[in-house]
């Protein structure tokens, strides 16, 4: 039984736990009132007994010797632990419900641990997949160079993130010294210009584009297209299979 079906069976039962509690208090509270008013009642007639006799001179007028009866004291008694009684039961009522204030709030706190555990672990679920998005093609086993390898408008920004800091450390170094920077050979081309992938890329949404990605400057771009995009060459053959 998990910790929430645990709850919910204590849950269920707490209600039925206070209305017994709460009905037993009822009938000590008329109990208490019964016997208050008995007590009440008792203890006037024996003052007024006290006062005729020591106005007859039947009782000396000594406080120290005066009292009340053992049934009106034994009255008074049951007075007190009927109170007590009833003081204890609002005590177990308040702690039933506290505790159950307490499984709540522990599993609250449960709950969201796993929550956050869930959400770092889908975090870290989506770094691998964070270069391929809805918008990537799949790929050509023909392509040659490329490997039938697509990268996504999202890897396209990551890259022109590179680029950039790439050409801040080249405009940071002195004029006449060239920096022997290393090219990978497997590193996949693109473009009209078939250079590999930097800054802002446009993907064209032909599927059987021959070239499939390409860079702003090389189509004159300066912001990503919204809807469809075709390069010159698929929006030429569009156009003439309409024309047919």
């Amino acid at each position: 039984m998990s910790f929430l079906e645990e709850f919910q069976a204590n849950l269920d039962s707490l209600p039925n736990i206070l209305q017994r509690k709460y009905a037993l208090l009822r009938d000590l509270d008329k109990s208490l009132q019964d016997i208050q008013k008995q007590n009440e009642l008792r203890c006037e007639q024996e003052i007024e007994e006290i006062r005729r006799g020591v106005q007859s001179g039947n009782i000396t007028p000594d406080t120290s010797l005066i009292r009340f009866s053992d049934e009106a004291l034994d009255e008074q008694k049951h007075s007190i632990r009927i109170a007590d009684e009833k003081v204890a039961l609002a005590v177990q009522a308040y702690n039933l419900v506290d505790t159950h204030i307490q499984q709540l709030d522990q599993y609250l706190k449960k709950f969201d641990e796993e929550l956050q555990r869930e959400r770092e672990n889908a975090a870290v679920a989506t770094v691998p997949a964070s270069g391929v998005d809805g918008n990537t093609k799949s790929g050509r086993g023909n392509e040659g160079g490329r490997g039938g390898r697509k990268k996504s408008r999202q890897t396209a920004s990551v890259a022109a993130a590179a680029v950039a800091t790439e050409a801040q450390t080249t405009s940071a170094t002195p004029a006449g010294m060239d920096l022997d920077l290393p090219v990978d050979p497997n590193e996949p081309t693109y473009c009209l210009c078939n250079q590999v992938s930097y800054g802002e890329m446009v993907a064209c949404d032909n599927p059987d584009c021959k070239i499939e990605w390409f860079h702003f400057g090389c189509v004159g771009l300066k912001e990503q297209p919204k809807g469809k995009w075709y390069c010159s060459d698929c929006a030429a053959s569009r156009n003439r299979r309409k024309g047919k």
